[in-house]
C-alpha cells in the first residue's frame, strides 16, 4: 500500500521525536509534515526536511492560549495543507486539531497528552475554572477523528475517565535509539522538559541532594509560555540536539524518571535501548510499560527514590541485571512494530477511497 500523509507536529516536545522516528519507520508512506507553535530550530528543520516536506503554520499550541478563539485558523490552515499536497490522510498530533475539521479524506487523531488529562494526573481534579474549553475542544476533535490512537492503555483509559466513552487504538510508541551498552559511569541522569510540572522535577531534585552520585538533567529549562524550572542540587544540561543528549544519556549509570504524567515516556525507552538501569515513578503508564524492568519508587517520595539509586549505584550486579531487563523490554517497543500497526490503520481508513476510485 502506498500513502500520501499529511501529519501535524510541534517542535516543543516530544511529538517531534515520535514524528521524525515515525515517518523514518514507514514504509510506503510519503509524509507532509505541517507544523504549529514555536518554530523549528535549524537543527529540527533540516532533520524533517530530510523525509519529506515541512510546512509550518504562525498559528499557537492549544495548551499555550487562552481561550479557543485564538485556535481559529487551525483547522482552515490544516484544510488548505491537504488540499495543496493532495494527502490520502490527516494524522494529527493534537486531536483539537480535528475541531471542526472539513476534509474529505481520513482523519487519524493521537493522543500524545492534553491539559485535561494532565490536570487529571497532576492536580488530581479537574480543570481551572476558565479553562473549561479546553475539555470541550479535545472533546469535539477526539468525536470527529475517523480514529483515535492513545500510545499506552493507561494513557487510554485516562482518556475514558476524562472524556467518557471513546473507542481508542492503542499503538505503543517506538524508539530509533540502537541497542548499546552504558559506559555504566558513577552518575545519574534523567530528561524531561522540566519546566512541566508534571515532569515532577522537583522531588528528583530534592532527592538529588541525599544521592551518591551527581545528577544531570537533559532537556529545556524555560517553558514557551513563561515557565521555569531552576534546580538547586542537579545539573542542567539543558536543551541539546537530539544526538548529543542520547549521548550523555549512553554514559550514565542510572537513569531516572520522577514525572507524574507519562502517556508513555519515549526517554525512558531510549535509556532502556542502552541498557540502562532504571528508576521510575510508580504511575500507571510506568507500571504497564516496564514492570519488572525497573525499581519503582512512590512519585511524590524524594526519600524512597534517593534510596533507590543509591541502592542501584552500590550494587554493579544489579545495575547489570537491570539495564539488561530494561534493554530486552525495549524490544517491545520497535520502530517496525509501530510501524506496521499505524499502516494497517491507514490502509483501514483509506480502504474506502480506493475502492471508490476503481470503480
Amino acid at each position: 500500500m502506498s500513502v500520501r500523509l499529511l501529519m501535524t507536529l510541534d517542535a516543543a516536545g516530544g511529538v517531534w521525536r515520535y514524528a521524525m522516528d515515525l515517518a523514518r519507520a514507514l514504509k510506503g508512506a510519503e509524509v507532509v509534515f505541517l507544523g504549529f507553535g514555536p518554530p523549528p530550530s535549524p537543527d529540527q528543520r533540516a532533520e524533517a526536511e530530510a523525509l519529506g516536506c515541512l510546512d509550518w503554520a504562525d498559528l499557537p499550541l492549544d495548551w499555550t492560549v487562552t481561550d479557543a478563539a485564538a485556535l481559529k485558523g487551525v483547522p482552515v490552515a490544516i484544510e488548505r495543507a491537504a488540499t495543496r499536497h493532495r494527502v490520502d490522510l490527516i494524522h494529527l498530533n493534537l486531536p483539537t486539531h480535528a475541531a471542526g475539521l472539513r476534509v474529505e479524506v481520513p482523519v487519524v487523531a493521537v493522543s500524545h497528552s492534553c491539559v485535561s488529562t494532565w490536570f487529571r494526573a497532576v492536580r488530581g481534579g479537574g480543570l481551572p475554572e476558565g479553562w473549561e474549553w479546553q475539555r470541550d475542544l479535545n472533546l469535539a476533535g477526539l468525536r470527529r477523528a475517523d480514529a483515535v490512537v492513545a500510545p499506552s492503555a493507561s494513557h487510554a483509559r485516562l482518556l475514558r475517565q476524562v472524556y467518557g466513552p471513546l473507542d481508542v487504538v492503542v499503538v505503543p510508541n517506538a524508539t530509533l535509539a540502537p541497542a548499546t551498552q552504558t559506559a555504566d559511569r558513577p552518575t545519574v541522569v534523567a530528561s524531561g522538559r522540566w519546566w512541566d510540572d508534571g515532569k515532577n522535577g522537583a522531588t528528583l531534585d530534592r532527592a538529588a541532594a541525599r544521592m551518591v552520585w551527581p545528577v544531570t538533567l537533559l532537556g529545556p529549562l524555560d517553558g514557551p509560555t513563561g515557565q521555569r524550572f531552576t534546580p538547586i542540587h542537579a545539573t542542567a544540561a539543558g536543551h541539546l540536539p537530539h544526538a548529543q543528549a542520547l549521548g550523555l544519556m549512553r554514559d550514565a549509570g542510572i537513569f531516572v524518571s520522577p514525572s507524574l504524567y507519562e502517556p508513555f515516556g519515549l526517554a525512558v525507552a531510549e535509556a532502556a535501548r542502552a541498557a540502562i538501569p532504571l528508576v521510575l515513578a510508580d504511575i500507571p503508564t510506568f507500571r504497564e510499560l516496564w514492570d519488572g524492568a525497573a525499581l519503582f519508587f512512590p512519585p511524590a517520595d524524594d526519600t524512597a527514590l534517593a534510596q533507590a539509586v543509591n541502592r542501584l549505584a552500590a550494587d554493579p550486579d544489579l545495575r547489570r541485571r537491570m539495564g539488561q531487563a530494561a534493554r530486552d523490554q525495549s524490544h517491545r517497543f520497535a520502530p517496525a512494530a509501530q510501524a506496521g500497526a499505524m499502516m494497517t490503520l491507514y490502509a483501514r481508513l483509506t480502504e474506502p477511497q480506493r475502492q471508490a476510485a476503481t470503480r
